[in-house]
């Protein structure tokens, strides 16, 4: 279990799908994401962010007055329709937060007649703005890859106005160094990432300035930046670009909590740029490393599978204060099986039910004076996907290990006895 910043209790991203980086980032992007539409409906809106420019905005509401704002921004070549925007909100609003999909200029379907960067913050700013001006809930800043950058940036940018603007900023799966994570796309096992981003780059450019020529010799992001965006944008060229607006930089000027969550093999990231010295010494500053992950490529074996959806509600729950949500329902295998803890709450209504803290001794003599062996293993099996028991049990690291092991020594001797 990981304690960051406060109170933020984070289980770690130990038992992927799969273990291998390239399937599992791609594995990812396929994997159906459900956002419920129909308890949660959708506000699209074009904000505009400066004279003629105007940007797309998804919002959903929870029911009931929200927890605070979250405000989620996509990585490069991406929309408000990506699999991990969709997941990521999903969980955010069953946790009692509003979820903002935030698109890039020009992106999700948006009219506009220039397109972004790395590092254009400008019309997150004016939405971030806009949304303080509505409301005094806390306001978090959640960027994925390419947006992830922006939002770092951004949050260095403000320095202590910060403060006045967001409750914290996460970031996941970011190029903090855009020139070395751009040579990492380019090496040849990287070749149908960046062939897709190449190609992608091109489409977009070809429907915002037709009149462009020589888009079908650019065969590189490098190319790319080089001949489109850095003289777009007022750069020198594609390393000044990635030199200037590279996030890293602005992370000494961060003034509220910032979370990064990285996977050691994500195949477009080189997780160096994480160990550069004295990276980290900004206090407010926290990295969540994992093993396995890929390029957004967080999906578990057990339950929740999209853990990134609940490590982000647990990080925001500790810094809004706010507790779990009474009114998040229960697995189905509670419906079959006498979870301790549900048991003893049997007599209220899921949105009244008030958990207390069972010890791991009373949860031992439950388990064993109160059930035959078979529903002892299917209560260790429950405690280790249930996220809503983990939630309210409080179960502690050592404890979880244990009861993995337990279970795991069990399946081996079924198997044994069967074979």
């Amino acid at each position: 279990m990981y304690f960051l910043q406060g109170r933020a209790k984070i289980f770690p991203f130990d038992c992927p799908l799969i273990s291998n980086p390239h399937l599992l980032t791609i594995l990812s992007h396929f994997w159906p994401s459900r956002l419920d539409v129909s308890r949660f409906p959708v506000e699209r809106r074009l904000f505009p962010t400066e004279p003629g420019v105007s940007v797309l905005v998804e919002t959903q509401h929870p029911q009931g007055s929200p927890a605070g704002e979250v405000v989620l921004v996509h990585g490069l070549e991406s929309s408000s329709a990506a699999g991990y925007m969709k997941s990521s909100a999903q969980a955010v609003l069953e946790a009692g937060f509003s979820a903002h999909r935030f698109n890039l200029r020009s992106c999700g379907g948006a009219p506009s007649k220039t397109g972004y960067h790395s590092g254009l913050t400008s019309d997150l700013l004016a939405y971030l703005r806009f949304l303080r001006s509505e409301t005094r809930a806390p306001i978090f800043l959640v960027g994925f890859s390419l947006g992830g950058n922006v939002s770092l940036k951004l949050a260095g940018e403000l320095g202590g106005e910060g403060r006045e603007l967001l409750a914290g900023v996460c970031a996941v799966s970011t190029p903090i160094d855009l020139s070395a994570c751009v040579r990492r796309l380019e090496h040849p096992s990287n070749f149908i990432y960046h062939r897709r981003f190449v190609l992608r780059l091109k489409r977009r450019i070809r429907r915002l300035s037709p009149e462009i020529q020589g888009l079908n010799s650019i065969k590189t992001v490098r190319e790319f930046d080089d001949r489109i965006t850095a003289p777009a944008f007022g750069f020198r060229d594609a390393e000044h670009y990635y030199t200037t607006q590279s996030c890293w930089q602005f992370f000494d000027e961060i003034r509220v909590p910032a979370l990064l969550i990285q996977a050691k093999d994500d195949p477009v990231i080189p997780f160096a740029v994480f160990e550069r010295p004295g990276l980290f010494r900004n206090p407010n500053i926290r990295l969540l490393a994992s093993e396995h992950g890929g390029h957004l490529g967080f999906l578990s074996r057990r339950r929740p599978r999209f853990w990134l959806g609940s490590a982000l509600v647990e990080w925001m729950r500790s810094l809004s204060n706010t507790p779990s949500r009474a009114s998040r329902q229960p697995c189905a295998a509670l419906t079959s099986m006498p979870c301790p803890t549900h048991t003893r709450n049997s007599g209220k209504a899921t949105g009244e039910v008030l958990m207390d803290h069972i010890s791991e001794d009373e949860l031992d003599r439950y388990a064993a004076r109160s059930l035959p062996a078979a529903r002892t293993a299917a209560v260790e099996e429950h405690l280790l996907i249930c996220e809503f028991c983990q939630d309210r049990l409080d179960l502690t690291e050592e404890f979880i290990a244990a009861l993995r092991a337990a279970v795991q020594q069990r399946r081996r001797a079924a198997k044994k006895k069967d074979s």
